[in-house]
């Protein structure tokens, strides 16, 4: 379970860190604030998406599975068995569901750094970059964030040519890492509404 709790982290606190006293300790050339803004402008043009992604933490665990977002709000991240957890948001908070102890679990909107990349505009430059790292075919960007858990960062890896995210990674305030990479992206898709669902009857539980 401690592997899911922190895959959970991994997505919530993935993108978009608001306020920090870690900052960038340098200008940002002419050259990275325009692919910065070329992303965001990308990234605000894309309604819907769906792929698969694979996650892998500092211990080696593994895991595979299928993700959906409809913009504005609206995401879900299904595990491949033998798991049957899912992260579920349709507006009003994040939900860790389990579809075999037909459990759930909620996480706040506002405490979700990620609803700044489920808005109708993502701007990278309303979060708190830290560091910007450019080769010729890639840029990574950091972000931190103070959350509940303490200072989290979170590196965001997009390809330069065709602006995508191709894979992000989150560090805890102790260290600890979860990497998401992602592929057979598309964008071509219409995702129906019943993807996005939180059953009623579901127990909520404390984590």
């Amino acid at each position: 379970m401690r592997f899911f709790k922190l895959s959970i982290a991994a997505l919530v606190f993935s993108i978009g860190a608001i306020f920090s006293a870690h900052a960038l300790d340098r200008p940002l050339s002419e050259e990275e604030v325009a692919i910065i803004n070329e992303i965001s402008a990308h990234h605000s043009a894309v309604e819907q998406m769906a792929g698969r992604f694979i996650q892998l933490d500092s211990a080696g665990n593994r895991a595979e599975g299928i993700f959906y977002i409809k913009r504005p709000e609206k995401i879900r991240f299904k595990y491949a068995p033998p798991s049957r957890e899912e992260v579920v948001s349709v507006g009003r908070g994040f939900y860790v569901l389990d579809r075999k102890e037909k459990t759930k679990f909620a996480y706040p909107q506002h405490r979700v750094p990620l609803r700044q990349f489920l808005s109708d505009q993502i701007d990278l430059f309303q979060t708190n970059i830290t560091n910007v790292t450019k080769t010729e075919e890639m840029i990574a960007i950091s972000v931190s964030d103070e959350t509940p858990i303490g200072l989290v960062s979170v590196t965001m890896i997009f390809d330069l040519a065709t602006k995508e995210l191709n894979q992000w990674t989150l560090t805890e305030p102790n260290g600890n890492e979860v990497t998401f990479s992602i592929y057979d992206v598309t964008t071509d898709i219409d995702i129906p509404k019943s993807y996005f669902y939180i059953p009623a009857d579901y127990k909520s539980r404390n984590e």
